[in-house]
């Protein structure tokens, strides 16, 4: 039997196999405009993998943004959860998830194998991956180029809490001649300012560490560790901890 767990989130939809122990195949597709035929690709990347969709030989769970677009799932279940879950099965021990997300922020504590706990951010992209790369193409930059310029700036404040607002500091930093590097470095602290202070109200147990689209982010990882007073960790697996918790979950069934 294969467990697959597959989490469409607004900017990637991510997708694990596993076999109730190990991963043993996962991969990432740009979400696009249509999470429906997004879910058609994965669908049919997962028949190219040699798995039969039916119900003697896959268990299928879709979380995230665009989970209720899997047609195929045998069942939904908030990215909340998932993230928990698959952060707990990768590190083996209880932590506290930070997930920023593309649409909003979330902070789960993973405590004796469940979720107890969660705080999200409010409805603003302010605080989310989002808002990095929308002033990474604001700056005609991908978001690998912004985050290395980001490294070796001296930060811009960027005060408001809303995205619009903000992006128009930045702009408004752009028009004056500032460097780029300090706008970039601005964001960015902006950004996990915003994520520390919803951590810092969650509170912390045990190892923390980074789901989602900017877990291998090192940067972002180092600058919110400073924040918290805590080490933020990263795992090479850690933007598949969604689909991984989805997974898993598909075991249950």
């Amino acid at each position: 039997m294969n467990f697959i767990g597959i989490d469409i989130g607004s900017t990637a939809a991510k997708t694990v196999i596993f076999d109730g122990n190990k991963i043993i195949d996962c991969f990432t597709l740009p979400t696009g405009w249509n999470s429906k035929e997004t879910s058609e690709l994965i669908k049919n990347k997962i028949i190219e993998t040699g798995i039969i969709l039916d119900k003697d030989n896959a268990k299928v769970i879709a979380t995230g943004y665009g989970r209720i677009s899997v047609a195929f799932a045998d069942d939904v279940v908030t990215e909340i959860k998932c993230h928990g879950l698959g952060a707990g099965h990768l590190l083996n021990e209880n932590c506290t998830v930070i997930d920023i997300g593309g649409q909003d922020t979330k902070v789960i504590t993973y405590k004796n194998r469940m979720v107890t706990k969660f705080l999200m951010n409010d409805k603003c992209s302010a605080g989310t991956g989002k808002f990095i790369e929308i002033m990474a193409n604001r700056m005609g930059l991908s978001l690998g180029e912004f985050l290395e310029l980001a490294g070796h700036g001296t930060p811009l404040n960027i005060s408001s809490m809303c995205t619009v607002f903000a992006e128009s500091e930045v702009i408004g930093y752009i028009g004056a001649g500032a460097d780029r590097k300090d706008i970039a470095a601005g964001v960015i602290d902006s950004v996990v300012t915003k994520v520390s202070q919803l951590v810092n109200r969650h509170g912390v147990e045990g190892k923390c560490v980074l789901t989602g689209g900017l877990s291998q982010r090192s940067y972002v990882a180092k600058e919110l560790s400073k924040k918290i007073g805590h080490d933020v960790c990263e795992n090479e697996l850690g933007r598949y901890a969604g689909a991984l918790g989805a997974a898993i979950i598909a075991t249950k069934l």
